[in-house]
Formats: structure tokens, sequence, C-alpha cells
């Protein structure tokens, strides 16, 4: 079994790094379900304001992952979200290379409504980048995106935690303002929306800076190969060094991508269908849909355990009465698949029986004792 942190969550296997810590698979013991906790060392001073930001973030939106519940202990703290199992945008163009115009534009428009809620919150999240739009595993239905990792965005007005000159955010999705020192501000995350873009149809990391060497030679360039024109216009005006000729907010841009759309051709019907799949893989051993495995114990030291799956099984359990997990007082949770059920009734009959609980025998005996007792003090007495 995992680690239990603080008393409510149980590690299970780390299943990626964020900007401030490991990020695991945890099992909510409380609420009984799997969620993503991001673990940091409470003696890394910068990294737990950056964790305190994170963690006050508190967006209530669909295409929107931000932190539900924290927790801390002697030496870490955690924060939980919600378990997004699709991977990331990084990876579903790993596995597909550049994406059809239409479903880029449909991952663009749930992003940009994302932005749009965290901006309201006066918010400059600073680190839009494909590996932090996630995706949940709808298979080949409608994609679902979701933007994460705040761990360094912060509120337009509060005071930087670096020095003006450090530029913060991952190189190759910075806006020519952010390179210069400007104080974050939303037109640089839509710069970056319109980065991701072209990473989705080129499936290449752009150029940040050859980009913008186009734009002061060329004024608006060439679409690049690939990208439909109508699409290019949009997303143009969305890379545009200068920040004031941007987009004013992800909703203008959300509405030139609706009318840009509108001018795409029909897709293909030979055309590849994109699966965003489960890319977190099997539950370690120990660990069930339902949550940990865990099996209460029957007072004989052999004999027979119901298990989740409705079925019953033969377990010795010498050495293992009393001990987590195999505990009487634990409830049984989880599936036993790692454990050979077979139906009592396909059995033969002698591995059918199951031993008479001891507290039927031990009881009788222990009535007759005291009786015997009773009447050998009653004769000495009378005697």
């Amino acid at each position: 079994m995992g680690e239990v942190f603080a008393g409510r969550y149980e590690l299970v296997d780390p299943i990626g790094r964020g900007g401030v810590g490991a990020v695991w698979r945890a099992w909510d013991l409380r609420r009984r379900r799997y969620v993503a906790a991001k673990v940091l060392q409470q003696g890394d001073a910068h990294s737990l304001l950056r964790f305190v930001r994170e963690q006050a973030l508190r967006i209530d939106h669909p295409h929107v992952l931000a932190p539900a519940s924290w927790a801390a202990d002697d030496e870490k703290v955690l924060f939980t979200m919600d378990l997004v199992r699709g991977g990331s945008l990084a990876h579903l163009v790993g596995d597909y290379g550049p994406l059809p115009p239409r479903y880029v534009c449909v991952l663009l428009d749930q992003l940009l409504a994302g932005l749009t809620a965290v901006h309201a919150e006066g918010v400059v999240h600073r680190d839009i980048k494909p590996a932090n739009v996630l995706l949940e595993a709808t298979g080949t239905g409608r994609p679902h995106v979701r933007l994460s990792d705040f761990g360094i965005a912060m509120r337009k007005g509060e005071p930087r935690l670096t020095d003006t000159n450090y530029v913060v955010g991952t190189p190759g999705y910075f806006a020519p303002e952010q390179l210069a020192g400007a104080e974050p501000d939303f037109p640089a995350d839509l710069y970056a929306v319109g980065l991701v873009a072209l990473f989705l149809l080129t499936g290449r990391k752009p150029d940040s800076q050859a980009l913008v060497e186009r734009f002061l030679e060329y004024g608006v360039p060439a679409a690049p190969q690939g990208v439909p024109e109508p699409l290019w216009q949009v997303i143009a005006t969305l890379l545009n060094p200068n920040p004031e000729a941007r987009f004013r907010t992800p909703t203008g841009a959300r509405k030139a991508l609706a009318a840009a759309m509108e001018l795409l051709p029909e897709p293909d019907i030979d055309e590849e269908p994109i699966e965003v799949f489960d890319q977190l893989g099997p539950l370690p051993e120990g660990f069930g849909p339902d949550g940990p495995v865990r099996l209460t114990a029957p007072d004989d030291s052999a004999g027979e355990f119901t298990g989740a799956d409705g079925l019953s099984a033969p377990v010795a359990w010498a050495g293992v009465r009393g001990t987590p997990p195999y505990s009487p007082t634990v409830p049984l949770a989880g599936t036993t698949r790692r454990y050979t059920s077979v139906p009592v009734a396909d059995r033969p009959a002698a591995a059918r029986k199951v031993p008479a609980p001891r507290a039927k025998v031990v009881v009788p005996v222990l009535v007759v004792a005291v009786l015997c007792f009773a009447v050998g003090i009653w004769a000495l007495a009378v005697a």
C-alpha cells in the first residue's frame, strides 16, 4: 500500500512533474476517489510561495484545472486537483503529428474559454504551453481540454517573486514584451495561445524570435504550410509582436475563431480519427478502481473471505491477522482481482466448508466452566 499523507491521502504512484513539485496519483480517503496530488518539500521556501499562490486559486470552470484542496505534514505539503487521464496537447501531437484544422479550432476554443475564466479573476497564467493543457480521456469523442499548472500565475498588480530582469516561464513560449521585462499582462497569455495553435497545426515547436522578425519584415507574414488562411488570420492576430494589436480578450479571439471555422473545408471522410486515450496506465498492485484493495480477515487462521466482487476464496491468514491492510476493523474496499476467486458453488464440497466462527465454541465452554466453578463453591460451602 502507498504512503498515507496527513491522514487523508494515500499516495499511489508518480505520474509526472509540475512547475513546483512531483505529481502523484493519490486516493482521497475522505471523498473516496482518485485525485492528482502535487507534492513538494516545505524546506524549499521559494517553491512554497508559489504553492501558496497556486492552491489559493479557486476557479470553477470546466476547462480549468485549479487546485481543490491541500494538506501538510512536518516535511511536505501537497495540494490536489481532479485526475485528468488523457495526457496533454504535447502527448496528442506526439501521437498524431499535425492535427486537422477543425480539430485544432475545437481545442483552441476550449482553451480560450478557460483562459476567459482565469482572466476574469484578474490572473495572468504566464506559462501556457502544450504540456500545461491537459485532456480528458474522451476516446474518439469530442475532446475536452483543461488549462493547468498555475505555479507561476499571478494576479495583475501583485509583487513579483523574481527580479524584473529575470523572465519566468517556459522558453519558446514567451511573448516579446515578456523578454523585454514588461509587467505580466493578459496579452502575453494570448500570444502563448497563438504559439500553441502553431504547434498543433504544424507538429513543431514554434520559433518565437523568428516569428517576431517575420512580422517586423512583412507585416503579417504568409500562412505557414498546412495552415488555412482564415485560421491563420486569427492566429496571426494572437502572435502580433505589438500587444496593443492583439485581441483584447480571449472572448474576442473566440468570436474570430468561430467565424474562421465556418470558412474551413469540411473534413475528409477518410481522415484518421483522433483518439484521446488514457495515458496513466493501470493502477499498481494493491489498488483497484474503487480504491485500495483491503480484505476483512475472518477470526479463524484459515478459511474463506468474500471479496468486493461478491466471490469467495480460501485464504491463509496466519501471520497477517490484525495487521493493516488485513485488519478485521478495515472495511472491504476495491476489488480482489489479484487473488484467485472461485464461486463457492463451483468448488468441491470439502472446499465449501467454512469453519465455524470461534466465538460459537468459546462462549458455551466459558458458560460451562463458570457453572462448574459455582457448583464447586456451593459444594464446599455445604460441606
